[in-house]
């Protein structure tokens, strides 16, 4: 049911083309603005420009851009030499009788098949959403062009701050590796160290190109979750100066349509991430546990590097994941303080000139009497009271119904209707922790009795 919602909201358009942050007199200024204001806005256009245009080289040279058959066997291809074919070959090249305390075969094996498997999904996912929709749509920016010339910078910004973000996590992993990679060629001797030092050099040139593709599949979810925050953040800013509820409803709906695409296009890559990684950590834990010599970071260091790069990645998308739909979920917070201090302040500001209803003069006890002073009472008090009781009643209605919807349809990332927050993380982490001490009591207890 949620499958069938997600994918009729993919193909339907926001209900609201409009951009409802920015109001008409702000239309109309920017329609009367001087050309140096206007010259500008354009630079600030060619600078996003030009940030999404290195973007898209940069995850073109990992082999992202599949929009052709040539390119998309291409790049395919070199993700299969790579991934597979050099560090299977060199694994065989580098073996030798006694390696066993440098290196364990099948240990290698298993994580040059994890590793790929995390790769394949990461460029198979990524490549077919950005080959369908382009770059400039699958991160929203064309549908924000009546708001780019307020949060093009955040989204250049955004954009730098992600691929400092990927360096940041790729480098201390690659220092991981190289360390274990030089210990280990210290300890298996081959015929020259030319040889040696070729082997060293392809197993780092494909741990890096693998391990990049999935870092940076990760990090173009993180960034597009939070290219969304800033809009949610505007949705707040929103609500300190807008009173129409109709025009906050229908703002909401365009953020809460968004999700609901970004869900769909990333729910079988957040799958498949899931899998992988559970799988192969399971895979670990019952070779490390039950392998019967002795287990070193020499002979096994690449489990360690191996999971520490599927835990940043988990983490990465948990934390964009998890960040946005708290604070889809906080909106309603907002409008609940928003609602109750317009409620106040209409109350406070006209309590003096609008009557209740055990104010309201008797009219029979006024036809009555017929002083001047009580038809001037008549004609003018009841009714100006009872217009602005009912103009009041009715502004106070709306912002109610906006309240009561924004806490009924909080939005966020979900998975197949699986809402990615706090209550799901704790349940994922919880059930890897009762798969972890599954294992090792059937490897440790087990095998020890």
């Amino acid at each position: 049911m949620a499958e069938t919602q997600i994918q009729v909201e993919e193909t339907l358009e926001p209900p609201n083309q409009t951009t409802p942050l920015i109001n008409k007199d702000q239309q109309n200024h920017k329609n009367s603005e001087d050309p140096q204001s206007q010259n500008q806005e354009y630079d600030e256009n060619t600078h996003l420009d030009k940030a999404l245009l290195k973007l898209e080289s940069f995850l073109a040279f990992l082999g992202f851009n599949q929009s052709k058959v040539v390119s998309f066997l291409l790049s395919w291809l070199a993700f299969l030499c790579i991934s597979i074919v050099v560090p299977v070959l060199m694994l065989e090249l580098s073996s030798c009788e006694g390696c066993e305390k440098a290196q364990i075969k099948s240990f290698e094996i298993d994580i040059v098949v994890s590793q790929a498997l995390l790769g394949a999904a990461s460029l198979l996912c990524l490549s077919h959403n950005l080959r369908k929709y382009g770059i400039r749509k699958f991160l929203f920016v064309d549908r924000c062009n009546g708001r780019m010339e307020r949060v093009s910078d955040q989204y250049i910004a955004k954009i730098k701050e992600s691929l400092r973000l990927l360096v940041l996590w790729l480098l201390p992993c690659l220092i991981l590796k190289t360390t274990r990679e030089v210990i280990r060629v210290l300890y298996v001797h081959h015929e020259s160290w030319w040889h040696s030092v070729a082997i060293l050099l392809a197993f780092l040139v494909s741990w890096t190109y693998v391990t990049t593709v999935f870092l940076s599949a990760c990090i173009v979810f993180h960034l597009v979750c939070t290219l969304q925050i800033i809009h949610f953040e505007d949705y707040g800013k929103l609500l300190e100066r807008e009173s129409d509820a109709m025009v906050l409803i229908q703002e909401h709906v365009r953020l809460r349509h968004y999700l609901s695409k970004i869900s769909h296009r990333f729910r079988i890559f957040l799958l498949l991430e899931f899998f992988i990684v559970t799988v192969s950590q399971f895979m670990t834990l019952c070779q490390t546990t039950g392998y019967r010599g002795m287990v070193t970071f020499v002979n096994s260091g690449d489990f360690a590097v191996s999971s520490l790069v599927q835990v940043v990645g988990i983490t990465l998308c948990l934390n964009a994941a998890a960040k946005i739909s708290h604070r889809a979920q906080g909106i309603g917070s907002l409008a609940s303080t928003w609602h109750a201090y317009l409620t106040c302040s209409s109350s406070d500001t006209s309590q003096a000139r609008v009557p209740n209803s055990n104010s309201i003069p008797n009219f029979e006890a006024c036809y009555i009497n017929n002083s001047e002073s009580d038809v001037e009472s008549l004609d003018i008090t009841p009714m100006f009271g009872n217009t602005q009781l009912a103009s009041y009643l009715s502004s106070y209605h709306k912002r109610q119904s906006l309240v009561t919807y924004l806490q009924s349809n909080p939005g966020g990332i979900t998975i197949f209707g699986w809402t990615v927050d706090r209550g799901l993380i704790n349940t994922i982490f919880f059930i890897q922790l009762s798969l972890v001490l599954f294992v090792l009591g059937k490897t440790i207890v087990f095998g020890s009795t």
